[in-house]
């Protein structure tokens, strides 16, 4: 539950949560628990948080919510495929690919001081919604898979691609983060892939953590949220790294 809250925290401010949750869910279940239960009950906890962090950002105004139709719906629909992958492969050879997706992520960033800082779109309406479509279309995909850092890799390739400033990235991401975690969590728990004694107790602790980190979020600014994305994204490079390093 403590990592839950952490994690919702977290992830609402800048993504990166389920690289908090699973690994205490593997700690915590017995050896050998299938994968699809494990991706499962992390769902049902991050699912809340990302409730939470998504509906304050949209009570504030973050976003207009006609920005956000096209690429949840994307999300949702990519999340479907994932989920059905999940149930045919082994996610570790992931891992590697994540570690590099991140570094690369953390260069870009420090190298790029004004990134994200203010708001900039790069293209028109139309180009804007079909890229931002894409983007969640295809880590809809990869979070209904596995998931770990798909808040940080949102926020990146909104900031990156889009021109959005972090706060506005970290509202559209959440938003595409929520529909990929809900679509996930329905199907997962409808083939019975969840722990609901340890999942229901996280979720409630994840729901909090969310809520609270949406709030700092939008009282703190863009230049706050630039600073904890990257203290995360190097804290997860470490996490990841050792893992790689040890298997």
């Amino acid at each position: 539950m403590l990592a839950a809250l952490l994690a919702g925290f977290i992830d609402a401010v800048v993504g990166g949560g389920g690289l908090i949750t699973i690994p205490a869910l593997m700690l915590a279940l017995p050896f050998g628990t299938p994968l699809p239960t494990l991706l499962g009950t992390n769902k049902v906890v991050a699912v809340t948080g990302a409730t939470m962090a998504a509906g304050k950002f949209l009570r504030a105004g973050t976003l207009a919510w006609r920005e956000l139709v096209g690429p949840v719906l994307a999300s949702a629909l990519g999340s479907c495929g994932g989920v059905w992958l999940t149930y045919r492969v082994h996610g570790d050879f992931l891992r590697p690919v994540m570690l590099i997706l991140l570094v690369v992520m953390l260069a870009f960033i420090l190298l790029r001081p004004d990134l994200g800082r203010l708001h900039a779109p790069r293209f028109g309406l139309g180009h804007q919604r079909g890229l931002a479509l894409g983007i969640a279309l295809v880590l809809g995909f990869y979070d209904g898979f596995f998931g770990p850092g798909v808040g940080s890799l949102l926020i990146f390739l909104f900031v990156a691609i889009l021109g959005f400033d972090f706060l506005r990235a970290s509202a559209l991401a959440k938003s595409v983060n929520w529909a990929s975690n809900l679509t996930a969590m329905g199907l997962f728990v409808w083939q019975g892939s969840w722990i609901p004694s340890i999942a229901l107790g996280m979720a409630a602790a994840n729901g909090v953590g969310g809520y609270l980190g949406a709030r700092v979020a939008l009282s703190k600014g863009s230049r706050w949220v630039r600073g904890v994305f990257i203290g995360v994204v190097g804290a997860l490079i470490l996490r990841l790294g050792w893992q790689v390093w040890h298997s």
